[in-house]
Order: structure tokens, then C-alpha cells, then sequence
């Protein structure tokens, strides 16, 4: 059973296309190909690189094209393969003219470059410093950095897991998920450091690969082949020319590839939409740019014709954007829906459970401007209903112009039983060692439920106070910790009568 169990994993779909892959890259490096089989391989090459360019562009974030470094290192060795393989056949067939390396080498050779050898090897030389000082090294560095600061606010980030854990705001499958992709995108920057480096070495290789086919076909053209030293410089050059731009162009477009997935942070849209999207909400910005370059078609000696054109075509775009944002505005204005009616529990003259704020706080219940604690709320009555086993009464949120703008106040059945200050559009950042060393700019303060000792920073200071080792939530986590706690401590008194019979009926 077993036996059969793994010969079934071992002719799985993928298995088979994996190693029938690297059979036929052993193959390409082994035997010589003819010049309809290579005209193939390089299509291939130009295929995937490009849709590997269309791939990290509709990516949202980086783990969505997690396979990316495994899928760079093959595609460098198959084109160093390529780079074998072309070789050979320039070298044994050289002489027979520029067809002899196939059909697409010959047009990058001649008709790409104009027959120019020495415009392609300018060309050629651009390709690998541009690929190789620019986008590989700047891919690397970006890969490294991201690398150290991930695995730095790995420790911060698992305790703010297991803060929103502990009060019931996610479940066990949710802070796994969380945990799993946290260690995945520490992987994910660490293999892709690795991998860039990769793409160097290729560019360095095609470099001398290009020198080394450039002498030894003139050698082989002259010393064996009878050619003139003449005719054998240009058919020998303007192949292994053609053969290098053929390999360096989708090694650039794969090295864009990785410099655009690992600059991505995450989004809700591809890259195209997110950028089109960003531009669009900010009509002004289009317009300052056109009018810059409305006066840069005034400056004597430029063309005014070209920049006029880009010049409209700004405050087109600015135009239209300030368009569909004030009818998007107007549309929410309009099609927004009056308040419900009051439900009775909240005519009630005496409330089971109630939250008061101050006006500095309100904001942290009015989801319109990003506030979630009345869905942090439903949460917790949700978790301490199966904690508990009781029904938590519906909390009731008002604003108190009595209280401080930061304070909040916790009551039951009217009565004032816990408050908290807190100051607004600030974090708490909760030291997980007494000898962690706060942030500069934070305030000391106290955690309202504990008593904890604890720091109010501003969103600016969140990443280095969760890289120092602490563990920062919002003010809306605060409350609802607080909340969680009062409701345990007087369970009692929000029990019931009703609540009681509803039990005893469920038992019976």
C-alpha cells in the first residue's frame, strides 16, 4: 500500500514536469542542437521572462508569487545553458554564414543592431552594466534589508498575535495563519538575497562568454575554416553578438521581475491599478506636473510640440480624476442611509452595559473614519459567550462631554464601575521585558487594566517600538481588553433572570 502510495506521489503531474525539465536542460548542455530547436528554446526563454514580468506586476503582495527565487535560479540556468548550447553551434557552424545559429539570432545580429557589430556590442555591453549595476545590485540591496527587518519585527509581531489572540479578536486557525505567514515572508527575503546574486554572476558570465566566442570563432574561422580574417571578425561577431542580446534581454526583464516583486508592499490591486489609482486621487499633483511641463516647452531649443502634448495630456488625466473623485464623493453623500430607529434596549432608562467617551475618542467607534470598535465589540460578547457560557448584553457606546477628551468610562446598569484615559490617535506600546528601552518620543503611562507600566507612541514610532521588542496595539484593543475584564469580574450582575431560564430550558 505504501509502495503504491509513493509511486503514485512519484508520477504526480508536477513531479513529471519537473524532472522531464531538467532532463531536457542536461540535454541542451550535453548534445549539439539544430538551429530550428534553438530558434524554440530561445522563444521559450523570451516566453517565460515575460510572463514572469506580467506576474509580479498583477501580484498584491510578495508571498502571493512565494516560488519566485526557486523559479529565478532555474531560469538563470537555463539560460546559461542556452548561452552552452548556442555557443557550440556558433563555434561549429559559424562558417557557414549568419544563419547557421538559427533565425532569431540572426535577426538580433543583423537586423536589431543594422549588421552593426560594433553598435551591437555597444548595445550588448549597456544590456549587462545596466543589469548588473543598476537593477541586480539595487534588487539585492533591497532584498537584504527587507530580509534583516523582517526577521527584527518577527518577535513584535508574534506578541501582537498573541495579544489579539488572548482577547478573542481572532481564533486558533487565524494566529496560525498569521504566524505561517510571517515566517514565510522572512524566508521568502532571505531566499530571494540569495537568489539575486545568481543573476549577477550571469551577467559577468555572458560578458566573458561573449569575448571568449568573439576570439575563438575568429581563431577557428581563420585558422581551420580558410575564412578571411575579415569576413571571419564579422560573421563570428555579429553571431555571438546577436547570441548575447538574445540571452541578456530576458535576463534583464527577469531581473526587473525581481526588483518589482521585492519593492512591493502589500495592496489591494496589481501594480498598474494600485499606481493608476494613487495618481487618480490626487488630481492636483497631475496638474502641477503638466503645468512644469508646459513651461519646459517654453525654454528656446526644445521641441514645443512634444512637451505640449504631454503637457495636455496631464491636465486631461488631472481633469477627469477631480471629475470621478467629486461624483464618487457626491454619490456616498447621497446614498447615504439615515439612522435606524432607536431599538429598545436603547430607550431604556437603565442599561445593562455601557461604554462612555470622550469626544477625543470618538472617532474609535465611527467606522467612516477607520474606527472598529464596535466590530471589536461583537467579537468579544462573541468569545466570552463561549467562555462564559451566558449572553453578554449589547454594549451601548456614547460620547460624555463631562469626561476628559481621552478618558473612557465602563458602566453597569448605570453605575460607573471602571475608567481609563488614554490619549487619542496614539498607540500603547507594552514592554515584554522590564529592560527594554523605550522609543524616542514616548510618553510612560499606565495600562488601564492591569496597571501595567506602558508608552504611548505615535504611529510613526510602531515599527521601531515592535522591532525594540515591544508589543503595540490600539487604543480600540485597549477598551476592549478592559471591557473583557469587567465583564468577567461582574458576570454576575448582567445575569439575568431571562438569561437564567434560557439556560436551565437548554439543560433540561
Amino acid at each position: 500500500m505504501e509502495r503504491d502510495i509513493t509511486l503514485k506521489r512519484f508520477f504526480d503531474f508536477y513531479n513529471v514536469f519537473a524532472i522531464v525539465g531538467i532532463v531536457i536542460l542536461l540535454s541542451i548542455i550535453l548534445f549539439p542542437l539544430p538551429p530550428y530547436l534553438i530558434d524554440l528554446a530561445l522563444a521559450l526563454n523570451f516566453s517565460v521572462s515575460i510572463l514572469i514580468l506580467i506576474m509580479t506586476m498583477q501580484v498584491r503582495k510578495t508571498l502571493d508569487f512565494a516560488g519566485f527565487p526557486a523559479l529565478l535560479l532555474v531560469t538563470t540556468l537555463y539560460r546559461l545553458s542556452m548561452n552552452i548550447a548556442t555557443t557550440r553551434v556558433i563555434l561549429l557552424r559559424g562558417h557557414e554564414g549568419t544563419h547557421a545559429a538559427g533565425r532569431i539570432i540572426k535577426s538580433f545580429g543583423e537586423f536589431v543592431v543594422g549588421g552593426n557589430y560594433v553598435v551591437g556590442f555597444i548595445v550588448f555591453l549597456i544590456l549587462v552594466l545596466i543589469n548588473f549595476i543598476v537593477i541586480t545590485r539595487g534588487a539585492q540591496r533591497i532584498a537584504e534589508v527587507a530580509a534583516r527587518f523582517t526577521l527584527d519585527a518577527m518577535p513584535g509581531k508574534q506578541m501582537a498575535i498573541d495579544a489579539d489572540l488572548n482577547a478573542g479578536l481572532i481564533d486558533e486557525n487565524e494566529a496560525k495563519r498569521r504566524r505561517e505567514e510571517i515566517s514565510k515572508e522572512a524566508d521568502f527575503y532571505g531566499a530571494m538575497d540569495g537568489a539575486s546574486k545568481f543573476i549577477r554572476g550571469e551577467a559577468i558570465a555572458g560578458l566573458i562568454i561573449v569575448c571568449i566566442n568573439i576570439i575563438g570563432g575568429i581563431l577557428i574561422g581563420t585558422l581551420q575554416r580558410g575564412l578571411d580574417l575579415a569576413t571571419s571578425a564579422k560573421t563570428y561577431t555579429i553571431l555571438t553578438i546577436g547570441d548575447g542580446l538574445v540571452s541578456q534581454i530576458p535576463a534583464l526583464i527577469v531581473s526587473t521581475s525581481a526588483g518589482i516583486l521585492i519593492s512591493r508592499a502589500a495592496a489591494e490591486a496589481g501594480m498598474g491599478k494600485d499606481i493608476a489609482i494613487q495618481f487618480a486621487g490626487r488630481p492636483e499633483v497631475l496638474m502641477l506636473a503638466g503645468g512644469v511641463v508646459f513651461i519646459l516647452s517654453l525654454i528656446p531649443g526644445l521641441p514645443f510640440l512634444p512637451f505640449f502634448l504631454l503637457c495636455a495630456l496631464l491636465f486631461a488625466l488631472g481633469y477627469f480624476s477631480y471629475l470621478t473623485q467629486k461624483a464618487k464623493e457626491e454619490a456616498i453623500l447621497e446614498e447615504k442611509a439615515p439612522p435606524p430607529p432607536p431599538e429598545i434596549e436603547e430607550i431604556r432608562p437603565v442599561e445593562p452595559l455601557a461604554i462612555e467617551l470622550g469626544y477625543g475618542l470618538i472617532y474609535l467607534a465611527d467606522e467612516t473614519k477607520g474606527g472598529d470598535l464596535l466590530a471589536r465589540i461583537k467579537n468579544l460578547r462573541k468569545h466570552l459567550a463561549q467562555e462564559l457560557g451566558i449572553m453578554i448584553p449589547p454594549v451601548h457606546i456614547r460620547d460624555n462631554l463631562a469626561l476628559k477628551p481621552g478618558e473612557y468610562s465602563i458602566l453597569i446598569k448605570g453605575v460607573e464601575v471602571a475608567k481609563g484615559e488614554l490619549m487619542p490617535n496614539y498607540l500603547i506600546a507594552l514592554p515584554s521585558s522590564s529592560n527594554l528601552v523605550p522609543p524616542k518620543g514616548a510618553i510612560p503611562t499606565k495600562e488601564p487594566t492591569f496597571g501595567m507600566e506602558a508608552y504611548f507612541i505615535s504611529e510613526e514610532l510602531r515599527e521601531e517600538a515592535e522591532v525594540a521588542g515591544f508589543t503595540v496595539v490600539n487604543l480600540s484593543t485597549v477598551i476592549t481588553t478592559h471591557l473583557s475584564e469587567i465583564i468577567k469580574k461582574y458576570a454576575d450582575e448582567l445575569l439575568t433572570k431571562q438569561e437564567v431560564q434560557r439556560i436551565i430550558d437548554t439543560l433540561s
